[in-house]
């Protein structure tokens, strides 16, 4: 670790709270003996002042900051600019009002269209197949003056809803527009006729297109991301730039009380052939650890400790914080994409 600030082009080290050194107060004293504290040993003066392993002495965080932007300042590059930016227009309504939008109840059901209207430009979304596959909602919009394509969930996912999706995100790949997607996913649909109808190959399309898009993609979960829902919606897995959660996210395989009905399940034909009986409350008795498992594991500061994502934001800055990701994505040139072979 040490060796890091001292390969770096530059450095910075605070005074009285950064250290480097190769040993500890603790490895020194055992290998040569010699008692020394470690600001003595490896502090902000001595780097600065006497061994030249660090360039910048900083009075404190807010003072390192300062220099840290001097420093990306004087590297004199030209972020590398792909797309048509334009002034940046703030929404027709409050950020504010997505508290009252979206539910306090996750399983009550809402328009994602208010959401994505106060997060873009002007309020402004041009949506693409509006009549077709209408629990996805997939559109044109531009955030802090950056161009998007924006996915949105309005349900589960059937098969017209997994092909939209999939031309949506090719359409957006071609064209280097980067895509946003807005998480609130139980997963795509199941059953005996969406099995005939092939939910299993019109799923795979989206999710390969998810997978092979270089476009820069950014994920916010605004509800529940569940199952396959999350691989389709490019969930962690799938390279997006930054995946943000709101506070009141939940990530899981599947929902907790689902979990535990497929165990209660499989428990009740057990018990059924041996003969035996299983009263209603020895089933709930036997749901309700599962179901605070999934309840706590499945929490978005669970799942923020564990870098499973990038932070838990605040839903009023949502759009603040996908404008700033778009820049901070832009260093980088949008690569061509070169897409799967998708089954017909």
């Amino acid at each position: 670790g040490a060796y890091v600030p001292a390969m770096a082009d530059e450095s910075i080290i605070v005074k009285q709270q950064g250290t480097i050194f190769l040993g500890g107060p603790p490895l020194v004293k055992a290998a040569t003996g010699e008692i020394v504290s470690a600001e003595e040993l490896g502090g902000a003066d001595v780097h600065c002042r006497t061994s030249g392993v660090t360039d910048h002495y900083a009075q404190n965080d807010h003072h390192a900051l300062q220099l840290a932007r001097q420093s990306v300042a004087r590297l004199n590059r030209v972020k590398p600019m792909q797309l048509d930016i334009r002034e940046p227009v703030e929404p027709l309504y409050a950020a504010e009002e997505i508290y009252g939008v979206v539910p306090k109840d996750s399983k009550q059901p809402y328009d994602v269209r208010e959401v994505i209207a106060r997060i873009v430009d002007g309020s402004e979304f041009d949506e693409f197949k509006a009549l077709f596959g209408t629990t996805l909602i997939c559109g044109f919009a531009r955030i802090h003056g950056y161009p998007v394509g924006i996915l949105g969930n309005n349900g589960i996912l059937f098969g017209e809803s997994a092909q939209k999706g999939a031309h949506f995100i090719e359409i957006c790949a071609q064209r280097k527009i980067p895509l946003v997607f807005l998480q609130n996913i139980t997963g795509f649909m199941v059953g005996k006729q969406y099995e005939a109808g092939g939910i299993a190959k019109h799923g795979a399309k989206m999710v390969t297109a998810v997978a092979c898009a270089k476009v820069p993609k950014f994920t916010v979960i605004i509800g529940g991301s569940f199952g396959a829902g999350n691989y389709g919606m490019c969930g962690r897995s799938y390279d997006p730039r930054f995946l943000f959660m709101w506070p009141n996210a939940r990530i899981s395989v599947m929902g907790g009380e689902q979990a535990a009905g497929v165990l209660a399940t499989v428990k009740r034909e057990q018990m059924e052939a041996q003969g035996e009986t299983w009263s209603a409350e020895e089933e709930a008795a036997f749901k309700q650890p599962t179901i605070d498992l999934y309840d706590k594991q499945g929490h978005p500061y669970y799942a923020s400790a564990r870098l499973w994502d990038d932070g838990i934001i605040d839903p009023a800055d949502t759009r603040t914080v996908l404008g700033l990701s778009i820049s901070a994505s832009l260093n980088k040139e949008i690569e061509d994409t070169k897409f799967g072979v998708f089954r017909m």
